[in-house]
């Protein structure tokens, strides 16, 4: 029987995960993301979690490098041009609040949730037509189309090793978050179907394609952690409100947001014609009568495709109330977030999901 490890199509996965000084080096040089800085000022919790998260990008490079060079590149392009690594810290911490903690088992349930979103990032790329990420060309602008969404299946794929490793659990809990991923980008082109309510459909999307990973890393940390069940259902439901709050937050840093490094700009979602849910309460605005608002949307609902047709539509939006309402509801779901957290104890893990709840929604970008 050949080593589940190995795949046919590149390098095997290494099963160590030890540091390597190069790794160790990776170590001092992780910066947490906003939000999470008490953890790195915990003299108990740092040296694990910034230990454990090198150990992670240690496992995650392994895991997306191929053998053949053409494919490598392109397997490799969006790990090594960084990001947050937000959903492998929410599994490590979560991890801190069982008996077992950091395990190797851990690690690699942490380098899943990741790679997971690695290849939905290629995929959503794709079909934006993204042309940065992560402040790099994306990949169907460097290789084309399909080779990006063939490595984002590739991806995936290596996932899928990884966790066939931990056992069928892990196996079907990535599944049934890879449906809901799915699902939620469906029902986002499908549209709302007649008679539904526009608002809650737009719930019901950013629970799916955003929030459903960010509740598998919580589910994820604690299980194999070694928490209680109670726990479990706690950071789930953590990370269902985070989620949303989160992707409602970009909703309005999209109109309000200072321009980024990353390349993208702002009024993207209303140049791809997505009704966000500033758009959303700007339509039920007008369609109340509200003079203002029906500007709002004859601009929003025109052609968006020069800059200068656009600056007008997000400049109008953003003066608009629907706007702060859009940002109230974030806040109102990080504060769903904060609240779901009540039955944890007191300590650094707690407070470190509580003030990222609060930083997703005071960020600027």
């Amino acid at each position: 029987m050949t080593d589940s490890s190995w795949t046919s199509a590149g390098h095997g996965v290494e099963q160590s995960v030890d540091l390597d000084p190069q790794t160790q080096a990776l170590a001092a040089t992780i910066q947490l993301p906003q939000g999470f800085r008490d953890v790195a000022d915990d003299v108990e919790f740092a040296p694990q979690v910034f230990e454990a998260l090198a150990r992670v990008e240690k496992m995650l490079l392994n895991a997306v490098a191929n053998s053949d060079p053409i494919i490598d590149r392109a397997s490799r392009h969006l790990a090594e041009a960084g990001g947050k690594r937000v959903r492998p810290l929410l599994v490590v911490l979560s991890s801190l609040l069982g008996e077992k903690g950091i395990t190797d088992e851990v690690i690699k349930a942490a380098c899943i949730v990741e790679m997971t979103h690695l290849a939905t990032l290629y995929h959503d790329d794709v079909m934006d037509d993204a042309p940065m990420r992560r402040g790099a060309p994306t990949a169907q602008h460097v290789w084309g189309n399909s080779v990006a969404i063939l490595t984002g299946d590739l991806i995936l794929a290596r996932a899928s090793v990884l966790a066939a490793q931990l056992g069928p659990g892990a196996v079907e809990i990535q599944a049934r978050t890879f449906e809901r991923l799915c699902l939620g980008q469906l029902h986002e082109f499908a549209g709302v179907r007649e008679g539904a309510d526009p608002i809650e459909h737009y719930i019901q999307v950013l629970s799916d394609k955003t929030a459903s990973l960010i509740a598998c890393a919580g589910y994820y940390g604690t299980f194999y952690g070694g928490a209680s069940e109670e726990f479990r259902d706690v950071l789930v439901d953590y990370g269902e409100k985070v989620g949303i709050a989160f992707q409602l937050a970009d909703d309005v840093i999209d109109i309000l947001g200072k321009e980024k490094a990353s390349g993208k700009i702002n009024g993207t979602d209303l140049r791809e014609g997505v009704d966000t849910l500033p758009v959303l309460y700007a339509r039920q605005d007008a369609a109340a009568g509200d003079a203002e608002a029906q500007r709002v949307i004859e601009l929003v609902d025109g052609d968006l495709t020069s800059d200068e047709d656009l600056e007008p539509a997000v400049t109008a939006l953003a003066a608009h109330p629907a706007t702060q309402r859009a940002w109230d509801e974030a806040r109102n779901w990080s504060r769903k977030a904060i609240e779901a957290l009540a039955p944890l104890p007191q300590g650094t893990v707690r407070s470190a999901l509580e003030a990222f709840a609060d930083a997703v929604v005071t960020r600027e970008g």
